[in-house]
């Protein structure tokens, strides 16, 4: 998408470690107008299925899910990283973030995903997929049926989007980062 490309370019700030920071437009302060231009385009990749929720994982990859969810008109659902006291029914799996180093819980309530759910995953990054790994879990445990996974932007340095397209998982990534060496962020 090359309006993103453009704003990764002008506005994103690489750190050693392969850090994109992108904070000031997708997750910390967000470009509204930006956000919905990338949740139509990923309504557009996806419009062969048939899609009946959206998942995602807090907190990032809530602002596109939302804005995808409104354009097909299906509920959203996001993974919670603290187990809530009043959460009935609960699937549960484990999900490493590689930004903060540690592993976190990651829950949502089989009362919103199971059997006939037909899912769409969207985040705003996909790295080494650790986060996109622990969705395919929950939603075979609950019996779903994955139909994609959408992303805003991909590190295609690393792993993930590999690795999930070898499984054959539909996967769009909106822009694709081949390296992030010398802190120069360059592009496909």
């Amino acid at each position: 998408m090359k309006l993103l490309k453009e704003r990764i370019l002008k506005d994103g700030k690489c750190f050693p470690g392969g850090i994109l920071k992108v904070d000031n437009f997708i997750n910390h302060q967000m470009d509204p107008v930006l956000m919905q231009q990338m949740a139509e385009e990923l309504v557009r990749r996806f419009a062969s299925h048939n899609i009946n929720k959206i998942i995602t994982i807090e907190a990032s990859g809530i602002a596109p899910a939302i804005l995808v969810g409104a354009l097909l008109n299906v509920p959203v659902l996001f993974a919670k990283k603290k187990q809530p006291s009043t959460m009935q029914n609960m699937l549960v799996t484990e999900v490493y973030s590689f930004t903060k180093g540690t592993t976190y819980t990651v829950c949502v309530s089989s009362d919103y995903l199971g059997k006939g759910d037909r899912v769409l995953f969207i985040d705003d990054f996909l790295a080494n997929g650790h986060a996109a790994k622990g969705i395919i879990d929950l939603v075979d445990q609950a019996g779903a049926t994955l139909e994609g996974m959408g992303f805003l932007i991909e590190k295609g340095f690393q792993e993930g989007g590999e690795e999930l397209r070898s499984r054959g998982l539909h996967i769009e990534s909106l822009a694709i980062i081949d390296s992030l060496d010398d802190c120069q962020i360059k592009l496909r």
